[in-house]
């Protein structure tokens, strides 16, 4: 079945990169307009955008530092006088996915390394769905990104673990609170993928880590999870709403 997003548009957060790139170029793909977000790499961010318009798609790009906490709402500024501009005033797809990752031990864990992860993580998407609402409406999608760590130890991960475990919780309040506007909210939860954030993945050692607690014996492309992305993007996921749906290769089963 082939998905199609024709006359819809998509923001992807933290698409410059790894996860966020692949969606965003999977999303256009499917004929999708989209808002191509960055805080700091923009000459990757320009790149995502040329691949886009190069393959017959449209795409521009939008700048806001998640971390700060502004970011939210000057992003949100951004987008609300885009989509004006494009299709009037309407956001059909969010997919949440700028995230940070810290690994630490519980002893040596920082009060600011705690609160970065929970102000990218979990503080950054909340006030973007809350600032994104006037341009959301029926049948919009709204797509987190959570982890295995949230529902399983991998690690010393403990704080970005609780960061997506909050994301889990927030996707069941958020489909709940907006599904009577006809807004579908989910998340996709990785195991282990090969990109900048999971750089061990690309050594000897976390190759087999990471084989060793999956079903299936290979470690994860961007790809694999933009997949899973577009799908509850997509009306083929219009029945399903406040779920986290594991994309992870059956990872400790």
């Amino acid at each position: 079945m082939r998905t199609n997003l024709n006359g819809k548009t998509a923001l992807v957060t933290g698409a410059s990169r790894g996860i966020g790139r692949a969606t965003a170029l999977a999303l256009a793909a499917a004929g999708a307009r989209v808002l191509v977000h960055f805080s700091s790499a923009e000459p990757a961010a320009d790149a995502v955008v040329e691949t886009i318009r190069a393959s017959g798609g449209s795409a521009e790009k939008v700048a806001a530092d998640l971390s700060t906490a502004n970011g939210p709402h000057e992003l949100a500024r951004q987008v609300r006088e885009l989509v004006g501009e494009l299709v009037g005033e309407r956001l059909d797809i969010l997919v949440a996915n700028a995230g940070i990752s810290k690994a630490s031990p519980i002893a040596e864990t920082t009060v600011d390394d705690f609160d970065r992860l929970f102000a990218v993580n979990v503080r950054a998407p909340y006030f973007l769905v809350q600032q994104l609402l006037p341009v959301l409406g029926e049948g919009s999608s709204v797509v987190l990104l959570s982890s295995l760590a949230a529902r399983s130890p991998v690690g010393n991960l403990s704080a970005y673990a609780a960061s997506k475990g909050a994301v889990d919780t927030l996707v069941k309040h958020f489909a709940a609170s907006l599904g009577e506007r006809g807004i579908r909210v989910n998340a996709v939860a990785p195991g282990v993928v090969e990109t900048d954030m999971s750089n061990f993945a690309k050594t000897d050692a976390g190759r087999d880590y990471t084989l060793g607690m999956q079903a299936l014996k290979r470690v994860a492309q961007p790809d694999d999870i933009a997949g899973a992305a577009l799908f509850l993007a997509s009306d083929a996921a219009r029945w399903v709403t406040g779920d986290t749906l594991r994309v992870d290769g059956g990872s400790k089963l």
